[in-house]
């Protein structure tokens, strides 16, 4: 039997399956993956002002997230002719569409941290 080669194993299909929990899954498997997006929805930061907002993060951590997010489109990357340069992180139009998902996830994380409370 041969195997697939490369670039046959790199189909959309064969990254994500046809199972949409999985695909959620996939795209939002990083540690901070989540905040990120819902530090974003505010609207476009810079590298340091979502820095700031997440204090235990390490530079090279959100530089790798976000370089993540940005090729799962989900995160947009704009880079500013400036001196010194400035580049700008913001939602994608499908990463805007996370937002009910993040409700959610603060409804039920309310929940449960009530209820181990009591």
């Amino acid at each position: 039997m041969q195997t697939p080669d490369r670039s046959e194993q790199n189909t959309l299909e064969d990254r994500f399956g046809k199972c949409p929990y999985a695909t959620a899954q996939s795209l939002i498997s990083g540690k901070w993956a989540v905040l990120i997006l819902l530090y974003l929805e505010e609207g476009p930061l810079r590298f340091n002002e979502l820095l700031r907002k997440m204090p235990r993060m390490t530079h090279a951590t959100l530089s790798s997230q976000l370089k993540i997010l940005e090729e799962k489109s989900l995160v947009r990357r704009e880079q500013y002719e400036a001196i010194p340069p400035r580049v700008e992180y913001s939602l994608t139009e499908i990463g805007e569409q996370f937002h009910p998902v993040i409700e959610a996830m603060e409804t039920w994380g309310t929940a449960y941290i009530e209820r181990m409370k009591g």
